[in-house]
């Protein structure tokens, strides 16, 4: 058994965040990969509070979970209605859910103020409803809504709401911050509270678990699931990349390397920790959503070094300016390399590429020159490491490019009745067959990667899994106007990666064109390097 069981909410409360909006297709590919990932609760909606998450249980009871208990959300019954006569209780119950996750009102002043119900209806409805399901045969999880701002208010109330799905037959009972507002410090006092008064009042055989469900208002959604464990919580809840309304739910992706690695808990298994980057990026690639790179553990840069005595001392030793192996999450150490790079930079990156300088017969020290005076152009090497993959393939005579540029055209056209329209036409060559296609895009960029997608998908069937998702221009020295020098970054993903190129003209589509074409090469001829 775990020590600490993870129960994810991506599937409902993440989808409540702004931009994020998973189809029924969706939602059954999430779920199917928490469940290989080993988490042990997968909450997939509330079942008959819209037509979507009715269609994914009745879709989900064709799934065989291996490790997951699929888990349905909703609230604790009426006032004034039997869990029988509820309608909302019974669609959870005809979702078929293993599980059944109920939340009930917790704060005195929610009962009151805003339900205009009684103190004394609320305890009944949580314990009727939660012992209604407990008869069915489902396991139940209480989430306590509002439980600390409800305990600072009302302490002997609020501890109520609890003894009342206790008696009712929760398995867990979990407090959940859901305002966001409470400290960690206060966490570890409240969580020990109530665990303080169930052993009181039950003795200490009582077979009471509790849990934390954390909203990131006060950006202390993960410090403050770490607190509740070490508190006694043994189930925390969140969602992957930390999705939700507002600021967000606790970052999943942050707290299960955290328990399993500083903490030494019980939750998940190494080989599955090691899933946890691929897990983080199709979640986001599936809500269409770009990644941080700056995420803790599972980012892009989450182990990257720019400065050249980092890098040195990395060389020797990771220890020195990391605080685990990148492995353990499936991620790993990226070196930048920009006007700041030493030589340690250049030969480090030149092994990760699999470049031997020794055998290419090129000085690092040249690369380092050669880059210098690239970024005095306005390249900027550290925020493009497909771009610089490409140059140092370059520059040691090692580049084999995938596809011959031979030249495009880009019209732009306007009138009075309608919109902008662009067109390109773009001439390649492969293995010397030529190729000339033209396409319409959303502006000039999107024309261009139409008609090379449409040249390339010729050739390639591996271009079918690729797309830019990022388009950033920014001009380098504004005293020219119109004529300024620019850099243009494109971020593009397939399945499995993702990767920026860059490009810098006085000319705005020379740059997006050379950005571009960077994008194309490093897919074709470093990520899939067989033809189809």
């Amino acid at each position: 058994m775990p020590e600490v069981y993870l129960y994810d909410t991506t599937l409902r409360d993440g989808s409540q965040g702004e931009n994020i909006n998973f189809t029924v297709e969706d939602k059954l590919k999430i779920a199917k990969r928490l469940d290989e990932f080993g988490i042990h609760y997968v909450e997939g909606g509330w079942p008959g509070s819209n037509p979507k998450d009715t269609i994914f249980f009745e879709e989900a009871k064709k799934i065989e979970f291996k490790n997951s208990k699929l888990t349905a959300f909703g609230a604790t019954r009426r006032a004034g209605f039997t869990c029988e006569e509820d309608p909302s209780i019974q669609a959870i119950l005809k979702s078929n859910s293993p599980a059944v996750t109920l939340f009930g009102k917790t704060w005195d002043l929610h009962v009151t103020k805003i339900m205009n119900n009684s103190l004394e209806e609320n305890l009944k409805m949580i314990e009727e409803s939660v012992s209604y399901f407990k008869e069915k045969g489902r396991e139940i999880i209480y989430d306590a809504e509002h439980f600390f701002d409800g305990f600072k208010g009302n302490p002997l109330y609020a501890l109520e709401t609890l003894e009342a799905a206790y008696k009712g037959g929760a398995l867990f009972i979990v407090l959940c911050d859901t305002n966001g507002g409470t400290l960690p410090h206060e966490v570890t006092e409240i969580v020990t509270a109530v665990a303080d008064f169930f052993n009181q009042k039950l003795g200490e055989t009582s077979s009471l678990r509790l849990g934390i469900h954390a909203h990131n208002d006060s950006g202390l959604a993960v410090a403050n699931s770490i607190e509740a464990v070490r508190a006694g919580a043994s189930m925390v809840q969140g969602t992957i990349n930390g999705y939700g309304e507002r600021c967000g739910n606790a970052d999943i992706t942050s707290i299960i390397p955290v328990l399993a690695l500083k903490m030494g808990k019980n939750c998940i298994s190494d080989e599955n920790l090691k899933k946890l980057k691929n897990v983080s990026r199709f979640v986001s690639e599936t809500a269409n959503v770009p990644p941080l790179n700056n995420r803790p553990f599972v980012g892009k840069s989450a182990f990257a070094h720019k400065g050249g005595v980092h890098v040195s001392a990395v060389q020797k030793d990771a220890r020195a300016y990391e605080h685990m192996l990148p492995e353990l999450v499936g991620n790993e150490r990226r070196v930048i390399v920009s006007d700041y790079s030493g030589k340690s930079n250049i030969e480090y990156k030149a092994k990760e590429l699999g470049i031997n300088l020794d055998k290419a017969k090129v000085d690092s020290r040249f690369i380092v020159n050669e880059i210098k005076k690239l970024e005095q152009k306005g390249y900027q090497y550290e925020v493009s490491d497909a771009s610089f993959h490409i140059l140092v393939s370059k520059l040691t005579g090692e580049f084999k490019p995938p596809f011959e540029f031979k030249s495009f055209r880009v019209t732009v056209e306007k009138d009075l009745e309608r919109f902008c329209s662009s067109h390109a036409m773009v001439k390649i060559a492969v293995n010397g067959i030529e190729k000339i296609t033209a396409a319409e895009g959303e502006g000039p960029v999107s024309a261009l990667d139409n008609a090379l997608r449409k040249a390339l998908s010729s050739f390639f069937d591996c271009i079918k899994s690729m797309h830019l998702v990022d388009f950033k221009v920014r001009v380098l020295d504004g005293s020219g106007g119109t004529e300024s020098k620019v850099r243009v970054l494109i971020e593009s993903r397939d399945e499995n990666n993702i990767w920026t190129t860059m490009g810098v003209s006085e000319d705005i589509i020379e740059a997006s064109w050379q950005a571009l074409a960077d994008s194309f090469y490093y897919k074709l001829g470093f990520l899939d390097k067989k033809q189809s």
